[in-house]
């Protein structure tokens, strides 16, 4: 499914719809019932967020998941990774098992976020990032502001930016619908704010998805605990609106990682499911940002990842690993 961040139709289905799946679908994976319960919650000033790390080996690796996601995002790549670096994954606020954060929930908020959450969980530096979708911006912002800290970026799929240099027109109707879809889940927010989404009935029935046939009993009823309460809906409101204004900037001329290892990701079916009207614009936005991502490093690399979907990390997760092996390795090499 194409998930990109800006992109409304596909935020309303993944957040709302019901998954489809084969007629048979393989039995839930037992190491799944790990993300039923919190890892490690990592007190960063009044607050918690929710940090699970596993392996060992430097320099750590940080993983930043894209909209409206979690830690789960990463069960197939963290295992991988864990076999040589340590490498944690962490729920952002208002998310799985984090506590509320203050709003607006823009980039700068999750990025300061981030920090804190290193320092306080004594991460060693410096770190990876990895980041996927939203997660790129998130990173990548945390590398303009804390640079000292980091050994390298390994961007998933960057959404595209400043799609209106391509289509005025999608990007006018797309936001149309990004207002339906927030003025959806405020409805949801409301909803869960009279603890109607326990047992919802009406509208509010359409709130929260079915269970995941591919998930376990606990895992879907820890998820479907987390988006009964109103901190899930207000943070998903405030990611769909500043999204609006993060998306439609194109990247900035002033964005600068000197010599800093980066790898940028490019799903080469990102678009297979969006409308015909924007799927040309949003290809041609797609590769001129990551175009000008690469440039922002004079160790920038772009790569063409075939057969993979916007969710990267769940359809070709091996490009992942290697891609953190070979910055991990570049960061090495810059070191000595």
């Amino acid at each position: 499914m194409h998930r990109r961040a800006g992109l409304s139709l596909a935020f309303a289905f993944a957040v709302f719809a019901a998954p489809s799946f084969a007629a048979e679908t393989e039995a839930p994976d037992p190491a799944l019932d790990a993300y039923a319960k919190p890892g490690q919650r990592v007190d960063i000033g009044g607050r918690k967020l929710n940090l699970r790390c596993s392996g060992s080996g430097a320099p750590a690796v940080l993983l930043e998941s894209g909209a409206s996601a979690d830690s789960l995002a990463w069960y197939l790549v963290q295992p991988r990774i864990a076999k040589t670096n340590k490498v944690c994954s962490y729920d952002r606020a208002g998310f799985g098992f984090s506590d509320d954060g203050p709003l607006p929930r823009d980039v700068d908020a999750n990025a300061a976020d981030l920090h804190a959450l290193i320092h306080a969980a004594h991460i060693e530096l410096p770190v990876v990032l990895v980041g996927h979708s939203l997660g790129t911006n998130i990173v990548r912002r945390y590398a303009d502001k804390y640079a000292a800290g980091l050994a390298g970026l390994v961007l998933v799929d960057p959404p595209p930016q400043h799609i209106s240099e391509f289509s005025a027109d999608f990007v006018k109707a797309d936001r149309e619908m990004h207002e339906k879809v927030i003025a959806f889940a405020t409805m949801c927010e409301k909803a869960a704010s009279a603890g109607q989404l326990a047992r919802p009935t009406g509208d509010a029935a359409q709130c929260i998805r079915p269970p995941n046939p591919a998930y376990p009993d606990a895992l879907n009823a820890a998820i479907h605990a987390q988006k009964e309460k109103p901190p899930f809906w207000h943070t998903l409101i405030s990611e769909f609106q500043t999204n609006l204004v993060l998306f439609e900037q194109p990247v900035s001329p002033k964005e600068n990682h000197g010599a800093l290892p980066l790898v940028v990701l490019t799903a080469a079916n990102a678009f297979d499911d969006a409308p015909p009207e924007g799927k040309s614009a949003m290809a041609s936005a797609q590769a001129k940002t990551h175009k000008l991502i690469v440039a922002t490093s004079t160790r920038g690399e772009k790569r063409w990842i075939a057969s993979s979907s916007h969710d990267m990390q769940l359809d070709q997760p091996d490009a992942i690993v290697t891609a953190v092996a070979n910055v991990v390795s570049e960061a090495g090499s810059k070191s000595k």
